[in-house]
């Protein structure tokens, strides 16, 4: 898994390219972890070029979701494949999440202004 990430103003967008599975999860709790120690609050997280999440990956997302609740902030999903998408369903958190067709409008969703 490759995390790559980008602040647009108060938001910091992940990247997320190959696997989110049990052998990434930590890493990208300790990636969330620094932008939270950064006074980050709002995160979409584009999944355009995600190949495979786990059960350890969801809950991943869940933990971020969590952790975003309790300091105010929120997760936006962007660009999610149809693979992907098809696992949320099936999981049922496709209704905890806010999934967008694309970064932009996900960055827009929550409600900072143009942050280009």
């Amino acid at each position: 898994m490759k995390i790559s990430y980008e602040n647009k103003g108060p938001v910091t967008v992940f990247s997320i390219d190959g696997e989110l599975s049990v052998d990434e999860a930590d890493r990208f709790q300790r990636e969330a972890l620094q932008r939270f120690d950064e006074d980050v609050r709002d995160f979409v997280l584009d999944l355009g070029s995600l190949d495979f999440i786990d059960s350890r990956g969801l809950e991943s997302l869940l933990w971020l979701q969590d952790k975003c609740n309790e300091l105010l902030g929120q997760v936006r999903l962007a660009a999610c494949p149809e693979h992907i998408f098809k696992v949320l369903e099936v999981t049922r958190l496709s209704t905890r999440f806010d999934c967008h067709p694309d970064v932009d409008t996900a960055v827009s969703s929550l409600g900072h202004g143009d942050l280009k």
